[in-house]
């Protein structure tokens, strides 16, 4: 059995309908709860929740503190290249768009861990393009054998693999994968991905299973919000942490939140997803899956994160770049803007100052 199959039973469930119908009573019930159901989860999404994002927000708070106390993890984002082969309609790196592309030797991959290091991260997130040809898994093992000798702690954010391959690179020093499904609306998902492998959602969609498999220590998921009905992604993606937190005991589960960025393109979204129901959407995620980490990158801007800090939010992005290389020396194009542009010392006195720890290490590879 893989995810698939929950899917498949809840985009039966009238979501428009269970939305329509749900009043303050069944909110305030819910809220009343210790733990929380599917259908609870829901009533938390629902638009009779907004009028109690306060009541929502003082839960999530103890929540948070009580699983995770006052602390925050910091890493930082590295792109090894943007070579991809999928036409994807939201992306800055669609196969389509226009630009010269870019790929880290080994030796510029250093250069960049160096530059990171500098700067105190010890947590990396390593990415690429999505194309086997380019960035093949022995390029992306060969990176990592390099980086393992500056960062603590590695994740991956890359195309899906088969659990053969991500158990390599766990043995390299991979201990996290990062991989979003970017929209669970089976219709959409096919009409943003017009050609490339991307499209196999099935194969994208049980990815993060195949990690969990393979050995990963951390597993981070999440819909690019947008693309769908916020409530909608967001009851399908913490179904899904759900589902990966109750069969993979051992496996640490968090969820992202990145909503539609502006980049090389011209993609509208399909749903807009303003700051209230971004902050709906994280303190329903808490109240439903207390020990579940919840990240929030550099896609935010400042004052917006500073003010998330408290709701539920165990993991930031700091002075990130989403360039290839972007470190050591500047590279041309982005996948995205971001939004948040301190520095990592600016981030860390802004932590320290509301009574937060700032977190660079919490793990060492053996």
């Amino acid at each position: 059995m893989s995810f698939y199959e929950e899917y498949r039973r809840a985009k039966n469930i009238d979501l428009d309908n269970f939305f329509a119908k749900v009043n303050r009573y069944d909110v305030e019930r819910v809220l009343a709860k210790d733990r929380l159901k599917e259908e609870d989860f829901l009533v938390l999404l629902s638009p009779a929740a907004n009028d109690y994002l306060e009541e929502m927000a003082q839960k999530a708070h103890q929540l948070t503190v009580q699983n995770f106390g006052k602390v925050i993890f910091l890493y930082a984002p590295l792109y090894l290249a943007n070579y991809c082969v999928n036409q994807c309609a939201y992306c800055g790196f669609n196969v389509k768009n226009g630009f010269k592309r870019d790929k880290l030797t080994l030796e510029q991959v250093k250069e960049e861990a160096k530059a990171i290091v500098n700067k105190g991260i010890k947590d990396l997130v390593v990415l690429t393009g999505e194309s086997r040809k380019h960035s093949p898994v022995s390029y992306i093992k060969d990176s990592i054998e390099i980086l393992t000798e500056y960062f603590s702690s590695i994740a991956i954010e890359v195309y899906p693999m088969e659990t053969e391959e991500y158990r390599e690179l766990v043995d390299a020093g991979v201990d996290g994968l990062t991989i979003y499904q970017e929209t669970y609306n089976e219709q959409i998902y096919d009409q943003v991905h017009i050609t490339g492998p991307k499209k196999d959602y099935r194969f994208r969609l049980d990815a993060p299973e195949r990690g969990c498999q393979a050995g990963m220590r951390r597993i981070n998921i999440g819909p690019l919000l947008g693309l769908d009905d916020w409530r909608k992604e967001s009851f399908f993606a913490g179904l899904h942490a759900n589902y990966l937190q109750n069969k993979y005991l051992d496996t640490e589960i968090s969820l992202s939140l990145p909503r539609l960025r502006p980049h090389m393109g011209s993609f509208e979204p399909n749903s807009i997803v303003d700051d209230p129901a971004l902050v709906q959407i994280i303190l329903a995620y808490r109240l439903f899956l207390p020990r579940l980490g919840i990240s929030l990158s550099t896609r935010e801007s400042d004052k917006l994160r500073d003010n998330l800090l408290p709701l539920g939010i165990t993991k930031m992005s700091a002075e990130s770049s989403t360039a290839v290389g972007g470190y050591a020396e500047n590279r041309g194009v982005n996948q995205f803007d971001i939004s948040d542009d301190r520095t990592v010392a600016e981030v860390k006195d802004l932590l320290l100052n509301r009574g937060y720890q700032p977190v660079f290490k919490d793990w060492q590879q053996i």
